[in-house]
């Protein structure tokens, strides 16, 4: 099913953006582990619609409510199920997107596939509200990881046309996972220059993408396997589950294909009686394998497809051109928003991996 993923830790997501809940199956969580309530409440409040400018208006509390697996908070074996009751929509706004599908957006696929049986409603089970499902599983995967030593944090590095500072390709150390609460950068100017982007875009009607770079700290080295169960194919099968995502790449990226390979390859040294590597152009992998040092990789987001601005399409019904007009309440950066997606994403992988191992 494409709503599930994972070998031992399986989770499967459920729900459509209007429906009256969304929700998580989680299978194989470790038994005996109490879920920290509020720190999970603290998680998912970082993606919830609605509280900045440079969100959507629409507003959710996004509060989890645990309906199996659960004795006193503590994992008990079972399955654990977890859902979000869906309280402020406003479906009518997207009546018109079953004629006439918006560009950039899966209307039009998902209507082939589905034979226009298709939920558009908030743009059904291709919205980004599914994301919040996935922060519920992921949050909770975060606190077993935490207690195994292991951090995971991300941050944006671009918006639009401004770019900020990356992790680069030497050491990363906690301190630089430390996360603002409603806009993850590292400066303030970053912050600065970010806003005016997103804002510059919603005022013209219009939209803007990004680019959000995530760090794995305490990864033993080993974790992993070649070929098709690498831990670069892991992690990118659940971030291209993100909507919006048109792009990963991990440790120095695309920027190999422009180097020498004696300025790709990473020396091995020893420190602290551990071996380790000088530099960390391989983004903490090697053969799909992980080599102890940090797991860094990048995710492109495109700009969100719903805009104010008039745009060319058709009438499925007439097969003829069509301009459209896109009603209801959008983000015009879903970027910031992404960030704990992306977090969530890469714990559910690493937990999955580890608990394979």
């Amino acid at each position: 099913m494409s709503s599930t993923y994972g070998k031992k830790l399986k989770i499967t997501v459920f729900g459509q953006s209007h429906s009256p809940a969304i929700g998580v199956l989680m299978e194989g969580l470790p038994t005996g582990f109490e879920i920290d309530m509020e720190e999970l409440s603290a998680f998912m409040a970082r993606r919830a619609p609605g509280k900045d400018p440079t969100s959507t208006p629409r507003r959710e509390a996004d509060s989890p409510e645990f309906i199996s697996g659960l004795v006193d908070n503590t994992t008990c074996g079972a399955p654990v199920t977890a859902i979000i009751r869906n309280t402020n929509t406003r479906s009518s706004d997207y009546d018109n997107l079953r004629d006439c599908p918006r560009p950039g957006h899966a209307d039009f696929t998902a209507n082939v596939k589905y034979g226009g049986h298709q939920d558009v409603a908030g743009g059904g089970h291709f919205s980004g509200r599914l994301t919040a499902p996935i922060c519920i599983a992921g949050g909770t995967a975060l606190q077993i990881l935490e207690s195994m030593g292991i951090k995971i944090g991300a941050h944006i590095v671009r918006i639009g046309k401004e770019a900020g500072a990356c992790y680069g390709c030497g050491d990363v150390c906690a301190d630089d996972l430390k996360n603002l609460d409603t806009f993850p950068v590292r400066t303030q100017d970053e912050e600065e220059r970010f806003r005016r982007e997103i804002m510059s875009a919603k005022a013209d009607g219009d939209s803007v993408g990004g680019m959000i770079e995530c760090a794995i700290l305490g990864l033993p080295a080993g974790l992993g396997d070649p070929m098709f169960e690498g831990m670069e194919n892991r992690i990118a099968g659940i971030v291209f589950g993100i909507p919006a995502v048109k792009g990963v790449e991990f440790g120095r990226g695309m920027d190999v294909a422009s180097i020498r390979g004696s300025e790709n390859n990473d020396p091995f040294t020893v420190k602290d009686k551990k071996i380790v590597t000088a530099t960390n152009n391989a983004g903490g992998i090697l053969g799909g394998i992980t080599n102890g040092m940090p797991l860094i990789f990048r995710a492109a987001i495109k700009p969100t497809p719903s805009i104010d601005k008039e745009q060319d399409s058709v009438s499925l019904s007439e097969m003829e051109p069509k301009k459209l007009i896109i009603h209801g309440r959008h983000d015009p950066c879903i970027v910031p928003r992404a960030v704990p997606v992306m977090e969530a994403a890469a714990a559910i992988s690493v937990l999955d991996a580890i608990l394979s191992k």
